[in-house]
């Protein structure tokens, strides 16, 4: 059996429902923001298309025929039904943000500072992801991410939160042992992270690393890098923003207090996917998140140092 939808347009039948509640084909048009003729050519055609009349056409107004008044009752239970889903579904949307950001900017930075958030919008809820790779915001449910690279990615607007620039971190008894004060003095230290990087600070410090002993250590994330630090297993290149809080309680220490950009360009940015900038829930985040940056002192200043760099 055919589907007795099939080839109806459900805009005839949202036309059709509003003419035949309100009994007038003009007063649909205004309810609609359609034309008084756009509304009778739906009407037509939908009369047309099922092979009877919906409406006895009387001077003032237009009356459900017997045919009509049965598809009027099911089309307003319908399209009753269909917006309270869609509002129940906008509703929910608007009721939870979805952040997916960097593990260790979740974990050193942005987690710790969420509760002002909350506490500031206190009807949304929060879903915060760490993924590995790399999301796609919209196939993947997500309203933002906070991203590292240069800010450009296909089909999204960013704006940048905080630098992207990383020191030389220890345990002060690792720098006590070994005499750590130059950045001379790190070519010989055992270091943790990738030589690249390790090439790029020696660069900027003015020291010729080629030739060095290698990094003793590489992980897929900074937080794990800088846990060996911490367990007093060498030297990390670690962000100064978001090891603040270890560093100003005297578990970390810079060595030489060296901030350096390891990829030109590369900071970390918010992002959320084009067109959606005026939705209430990212405006919101952006601003709390903005704001949350500039308050940083420990952001502050490796902004200064970058833009001196």
């Amino acid at each position: 059996m055919s589907d007795p939808l099939a080839g109806i347009p459900l805009a005839s039948i949202r036309v059709f429902e509003a003419a035949a509640r309100l009994n007038s084909f003009t007063r649909a048009a205004e309810e609609l923001g359609m034309t008084q003729a756009a509304v009778s050519w739906q009407i037509k055609a939908l009369e047309g298309r099922l092979g009877q009349s919906l409406f006895r056409r009387l001077p003032r107004e237009v009356v459900p025929t017997e045919s009509g008044e049965r598809l009027s009752r099911a089309a307003t239970e319908a399209m009753s039904l269909l917006r309270r889903a869609l509002l129940d579904l906008t509703e929910a949307d608007q009721a939870i943000l979805s952040i997916t950001t960097l593990a260790t900017l979740a974990t050193q930075w942005l987690a710790p500072r969420l509760g002002e958030f909350q506490l500031a919008h206190p009807e949304l809820a929060v879903r915060l992801d760490t993924a590995a790779h790399l999301i796609d915001l919209s196939r993947e449910g997500f309203d933002v991410g906070i991203r590292s690279g240069t800010g450009e990615w296909p089909g999204l607007e960013s704006v940048e939160v905080m630098p992207s620039v990383f020191t030389p971190v220890c345990s002060p008894r690792l720098r006590d042992q070994l005499g750590l004060q130059t950045a001379e003095d790190l070519l010989k230290a055992p270091r943790i992270g990738l030589e690249k990087e390790w090439a790029v600070w020696f660069a900027a410090a003015g020291v010729a690393a080629d030739g060095q002993a290698p990094s003793r250590l590489r992980a897929d994330y900074q937080a794990l890098e800088v846990a060996s630090a911490l367990g007093d297993q060498g030297v990390a290149l670690a962000s100064p923003i978001l090891f603040a809080r270890e560093l100003a309680a005297g578990l970390l220490v810079q060595p030489v207090p060296l901030s350096v950009k390891l990829v030109p360009g590369y900071a970390y940015w918010l992002v959320w996917p084009e067109g959606r900038r005026r939705s209430p829930k990212i405006a919101r985040f952006r601003d709390w998140i903005l704001a949350a940056a500039a308050a940083d002192p420990a952001l502050r200043a490796a902004r200064e140092t970058a833009e001196a760099a």
